[in-house]
């Protein structure tokens, strides 16, 4: 399963420079955990590194100029950081699986003349096979507004700053040069300087690299759930998988129940053992071909319907449904998942997450949260603290870098409850 490494956001809200991780360039630091969480009091911008990779995510689907607009967003002025005339940009360093070379994609966005985003710098590189980790990666994607040059292979790839005659065939795109392709590079002239060329070119089989990438980011997952949504009664017929809202969450136990029945009695063995009383669940069909939700207590011989039951209920039967997905996302991206539950749940419900981000085949977990009790089941490597500094943009730091704070964490104080004390705030 692929895992993201590190990833760096420029100029997007308030989050004007920040590193997670380990980058191409950064090999002294660490990569993220399987799981990880950022914590931070309110307005710090955790829902704005949440909506970070759904802007990604929007931007490969529908284009740049689009996403600055879904989910309220209000245009590329509204997102770009207050006082910055700089491009957005996002770096994202990731494997693909856990022995293979690590790739490293940069998308920079502007806007043009008429004041319309557009992608104004697009690469994919990584290292050639047997290279030092402290090398310069070889590109095999280069588009500068739109135009640029892709590598065909799979194994190679180019420097375009050693490498003259590259940087000629990039400017000659740039002027309108036409220029015979190489039979190491194709020449590329995006239609659309608007839409992201990996999602173009990632459709083409000559591009494996450039399309497995694209793959990797179309299967995130970011939890927009809403237990109201799941209270809906959807139309009959099985669906693989929960989608982000969570409105179809009767479909997926009903191809559950029909096509993985010891993965579906798993969730319920589970959630019996968190939620005292609930004894079974399935989904019934209605006359006009709808699904109910239907929750057995014990010691009530009618069922209760998913209309009826608590938001907690729904909400700890999502996730862990969610987990259980035969085929789970890549990278799993969820806002504050303690909302609606029980205190005592929430130690559980992090180990739930980080045992299937660590188990094999698993998604990568990143959580953002404002609760103690689900921090103190993590370690300070999976812990990131997000501040706002004295420039009213955000900073960010790994609880572990604290040796404090790891200190007393291998002395045996929960990391939540030293979180609540104070202790992860920065010390003058």
């Amino acid at each position: 399963m692929a895992r993201i490494e590190g990833f760096k956001i420029k100029n997007f809200k308030s989050l004007q420079d920040i590193t997670l991780g380990r980058l191409w360039n950064q090999q002294s630091s660490e990569p993220l955990t399987p799981m990880t969480a950022v914590i931070g009091k309110n307005g710090v911008g955790k829902s704005t590194l949440f909506d970070a990779f759904g802007f990604l995510s929007d931007c490969l689907k529908v284009g740049v100029e689009e996403a600055c607009d879904l989910n309220g967003r209000g245009g590329f002025e509204r997102i770009r950081s207050q006082g910055q005339n700089e491009p957005i940009e996002f770096e994202i360093y990731y494997r693909e699986e856990q022995k293979a070379r690590p790739i490293t994609y940069e998308l920079a966005i502007d806007i043009d003349s008429m004041r319309r985003p557009f992608v104004l710098r697009e690469r994919l590189r990584q290292r050639r096979a047997g290279q030092k980790q402290t090398g310069r990666p070889f590109s095999f994607l280069i588009l500068n507004s739109g135009k640029g040059i892709a590598w065909k292979g799979e194994k190679e790839g180019v420097d375009e700053y050693k490498q003259p005659n590259l940087i000629e065939l990039i400017e000659s795109i740039k002027k309108g040069i036409k220029k015979e392709e190489s039979k190491e590079t194709e020449v590329v002239e995006l239609e659309d300087y608007r839409k992201l060329g990996i999602a173009t070119l990632g459709a083409l089989k000559q591009h494996p690299r450039i399309s497995s990438f694209r793959k990797f980011i179309e299967g995130w997952y970011l939890s927009y759930f809403t237990p109201n949504a799941a209270r809906g009664l959807p139309l009959a017929g099985p669906q693989k998988h929960l989608n982000i809202h969570g409105d179809n969450l009767g479909n997926v136990v009903q191809f559950m129940q029909r096509e993985h029945p010891k993965r579906f009695q798993s969730v319920l063995d589970r959630i019996a053992n968190k939620i005292p009383g609930i004894d079974k669940i399935e989904v019934r069909e209605s006359e006009d071909k709808r699904l109910l939700l239907c929750f057995n207590d014990k010691g009530f011989k009618d069922p209760f319907y998913a209309q009826q039951m608590s938001d907690g209920t729904l909400k700890i039967f999502a996730y862990l449904l969610l987990l259980e997905d035969p085929l789970p996302p890549p990278f799993l991206c969820i806002e504050e998942p303690e909302n609606g539950l029980y205190h005592k749940l929430l130690e559980t419900l992090a180990v739930e997450f980080r045992s299937h981000s660590t188990g094999k085949g698993g998604s990568q977990v990143f959580v953002t949260t404002h609760q103690p009790y689900f921090v103190d089941a993590l370690s300070p490597e999976e812990v990131w603290v997000l501040e706002k500094g004295s420039d009213g943009f955000s900073k960010i730091r790994r609880a572990s870098d604290d040796p404090i704070v790891s200190n007393m964490v291998a002395e045996g104080l929960p990391l939540g409850g030293l979180w609540y004390s104070d202790y992860l705030d920065v010390r003058q």
